[in-house]
């Protein structure tokens, strides 16, 4: 089994939204809805430990969509590297939840383990924290701190928009809590997404002058 001091230097050099401080995050609400939900609390432990050790270094933020698209499973791959002499059936559920736990891909979380680690990566992503994840994200990457969102945006498609936080939010962000697995994830994300809609609400008010 892999302890947090050895998942720890797993991430150095991680980029400051996906870094350890996100991990033991997600690990402290993974821990708390495995008690709620009644999931294999080693299994899920372990895959957050792992789910994101594939990520670009710091110095590697310009993906391409296909290694975006590609990082749960090559953190699934690398967790099984990690984890080899381990159970083969222990291994083969932490790989499956680290697989899955992507908002934008179509692996879908067959076990509760796996539905843990995906309600509780996509709730750092929502509520003040995934609000300054977003624009601390957007900031790292140059982009500006606000535009306006077009009607049917998608990124990389409408390549004279910039992408912001606010195109983020409305991609991504607000149909999370949609896209829960467990009871006790969406209950947690009720107050989240409250105060992030009311968030980007108050910031486009000011933006625009309203308020």
């Amino acid at each position: 089994m892999i302890t947090v001091e050895e998942a720890r230097s797993l991430y150095e050099g991680a980029d400051p939204i996906h870094d350890f401080s996100h991990v033991l995050r997600v690990l402290a609400l993974a821990e708390r809805l495995a008690e709620m939900e009644g999931a294999d609390r080693e299994i899920v432990r372990t895959a957050v430990l792992l789910h994101d050790v594939s990520r670009p270094a710091d110095s590697d933020l310009a993906l391409t969509a296909a290694e975006e698209t590609d990082h749960a499973v090559l953190a699934g791959r690398e967790a099984r590297r990690i984890l080899a002499g381990e159970d083969p059936a222990f291994v083969d559920a932490v790989v499956h939840a680290i697989e899955a736990h992507r908002f934008r891909n179509n692996i879908e979380p067959q076990t509760l383990e796996a539905k843990v680690l995906f309600d509780a990566d996509k709730l750092d992503a929502i509520g003040a924290v995934g609000v300054a994840r977003a624009f601390a994200y957007g900031g790292h990457l140059g982009q500006p701190l606000w535009g306006p969102v077009s009607e049917g945006y998608r990124p990389g498609q409408n390549n004279d928009e910039p992408h912001t936080a606010h195109h983020e939010f409305h991609v991504k962000l607000k149909h999370i809590k949609e896209r829960l697995y467990t009871s006790g994830g969406r209950r947690l994300a009720e107050e989240r997404h409250r105060f992030m809609v009311a968030f980007f609400e108050q910031m486009a008010a000011e933006v625009e002058g309203r308020r």
